[in-house]
């Protein structure tokens, strides 16, 4: 992502006759089998890091989300470079070891965005229910997922942030075996409603509202 130098010996070779001895009765010294070289280190498997490269188009028809930018980018969920993909429009998509995988892929493919402001791209996310589809669009093809549950979180307990952002939602140290989507956006109006206005350094308001679907189909667009 060594190679190992071979020295020589310069030494003088022993057995060499006496001043009797005559060229027939010299004996013959065993034939010396030269010491291998050592084996080259084999050098380490670089590991893959992450695509943050790219840009998804996400559709979710059961509510009129149509041709919604998903930008990656390496990080996770909610975080400082997130939120600023957020606050330009798009929605966000972590990569890496602390957020989810790609579209298709095994595990927990995360989407983050605006319920109340810049662009809104999921003002009405929690009217989603389950069987409704969401759609990803990456270059020609299509991911078909479709919602089976709804996980409301707590931004101020690190244990349900963790939940948001498992390889399987809801279930941390889990392995995965299918590839998931997480929709997440904030629960602003129902937050206010209760009286509820914390909200964290980036603006973030204590719950989040998941949509959490299995990948069934994939198709060229």
């Amino acid at each position: 992502m060594i190679a190992g130098l071979v020295g020589c010996s310069d030494v003088a070779p022993t057995g060499a006759p006496s001043p009797t001895q005559t060229r027939s009765a010299r004996p013959t010294a065993a034939p010396t089998t030269p010491a291998e070289s050592p084996a080259p280190t084999p050098k380490p498997t670089p590991t893959p890091k992450p695509t943050v490269s790219g840009v998804v188009g996400l559709a979710i028809p059961a509510i009129g989300v149509r041709g919604v930018r998903v930008v990656a980018y390496s990080g996770t969920a909610d975080d400082r470079a997130g939120t600023r993909i957020q606050d330009r429009g798009p929605a966000a998509s972590p990569r890496g070891p602390a957020g989810g995988v790609g579209p298709g892929q095994i595990g927990n493919f995360i989407v983050t965005g605006h319920r109340t402001s810049h662009e809104k791209p999921f003002a009405r996310l929690p009217e989603v229910v389950n069987g409704d589809h969401i759609l990803l669009t990456v270059g020609g093809t299509v991911y078909d997922y479709v919602v089976n549950r709804t996980m409301t979180i707590s931004f101020r307990k690190p244990a349900e942030k963790a939940q948001q952002n498992a390889a399987v939602p809801g279930r941390p140290g889990v392995k995965p075996t299918h590839a998931m989507i997480t929709i997440s956006t904030c629960a602003t109006p129902e937050d206010h409603a209760a009286g509820n206005f914390w909200s964290d350094d980036l603006g973030n308001p204590e719950h989040r509202i998941n949509k959490i679907g299995t990948l069934v189909a994939t198709r060229k667009a």
